[in-house]
């Protein structure tokens, strides 16, 4: 039996090359040979968020850097709005609190996306806010915000604006630095295709001259400590060797398909899944028009959360179909599909034919092949595909 199919929003496959990089030998983390790949690794992120700001890069998960954003930005008793679509935009609201924020959220239903006009809305009744949170791409719903809008509502106010761009940096178009982003999070275990522990964090001049005034306590995730630190071609900390190592391959591996490239390949990808996951009858909870391409969160075909996780055990063990299920309030109400990363047509299609399987096994399809047409159709009507990733 072949490896199982790992298609959970993250931590995502790793290309064969990723594997092969990241067994390399330990080195000095203080010596040259460290600092030549944290250097390339730099520019390579600097080169896929299209950004000329810092990239500090943190032995943590992406998690560790929202808290970084939150702590550098913030004081205690300081008023921010956070944006909250699903789990991830509440855990960085309840970040906000602990370190003594006045978090101001603007919630919104599970599937929606936020509305650009309730941002502007909120800014106008609470002028003292200083900084916006915004999650691009929610890994709980399966939501894409339009980030350009957003951001526009937040720079046309002069606040800061703090964007997590962790399941979607490196899959969906992001243009950092023309969005005026102050503050970018992402992570290594998802579009990046290397394995969970760093957090990669692009800071813009505004957020640094902030982080100097900012009262929130902090350390291990100063802003101006890992900086200094990396001026020197060197880490606060000791860093993830292995994991550095595995996301300066994905990089080189991104790099020669070309981001544009990477962007509608998962685009595509994407509507891919979404067409074979209707032509099964089944409903996606994200609201059309913001639908992610990284990420498809799906109404239960069962009638209890027995039902699904019996479908979701018999495709794990039988078909060897990893896929998520639903977190917190959506839990045992939808499954969630992680397309993002290191993935192609022919695994769409490997991704469609499973679940269908696992669908007939457990009684919740009579009839199979409609997902594998509809993907197809999908596939034909979309732009010439790019050029396939390379596994090395």
């Amino acid at each position: 039996m072949g490896e199982p199919q790992l298609r959970v929003p993250g931590p995502t496959p790793l290309p064969a090359r990723v594997v092969r990089s990241a067994s390399r030998p330990m080195i000095n983390h203080r010596g040259p040979e460290f600092a030549a790949v944290m250097d390339d690794v730099i520019g390579g992120l600097r080169w896929a968020l299209r950004t000329d700001n810092e990239v500090l890069l943190y032995p943590c998960s992406g998690t560790g850097g929202l808290e970084a954003a939150a702590v550098n930005l913030l004081s205690p008793g300081e008023q921010a709005l956070f944006c909250v679509m699903g789990s991830f935009g509440e855990r960085w609201a309840k970040i906000g609190e602990t370190y003594g924020a006045d978090v101001v959220r603007l919630t919104v239903p599970l599937g929606e996306p936020i509305d650009p006009e309730d941002v502007e809305r909120t800014l106008a009744e609470h002028p003292e806010i200083t900084t916006v949170f915004v999650t691009h791409n929610e890994t709980s719903t399966g939501v894409t915000n339009d980030l350009a809008a957003i951001a526009g509502v937040v720079k046309s106010r002069g606040k800061m604006l703090a964007v997590d761009s962790v399941s979607g940096a490196g899959c969906l178009p992001l243009e950092t630095d023309a969005l005026g982003i102050d503050v970018l999070v992402t992570g290594s275990q998802k579009g990046w295709m290397a394995p969970p522990g760093i957090a990669m964090i692009a800071v813009g001049a505004a957020a640094f001259e902030r982080s100097e005034t900012a009262k929130c306590p902090r350390f291990y995730l100063d802003f101006g400590r890992e900086k200094k630190s990396q001026d020197k071609n060197q880490t606060a900390t000791t860093p993830a060797i292995s994991v550095m190592f595995a996301l300066q391959e994905g990089l080189a591996m991104l790099r020669e398909e070309g981001i544009d490239n990477a962007w509608a390949r998962h685009a595509r990808v994407g509507r891919m899944i979404r067409a074979g996951v209707e032509a099964m009858g089944m409903k996606l909870l994200a609201a059309d028009g913001h639908r992610s391409d990284t990420v498809t969160a799906v109404h239960s075909p069962a009638d209890s959360p027995e039902a699904l996780k019996n479908l979701l055990t018999t495709l794990r063990t039988k078909h060897r179909l990893v896929l998520a299920g639903g977190q917190e309030s959506l839990q045992g109400k939808i499954f969630r599909i992680g397309h993002l990363g290191f993935i192609d047509d022919a695994d769409a299609y490997t991704i469609l034919a499973l679940l269908e399987a696992g669908l007939i096994d457990t009684g919740l399809r009579t009839r199979g092949g409609l997902a594998i047409a509809a993907a197809q159709s999908e596939a034909r009507g979309a732009v010439a595909p790019a050029e396939p990733v390379s596994v090395g």
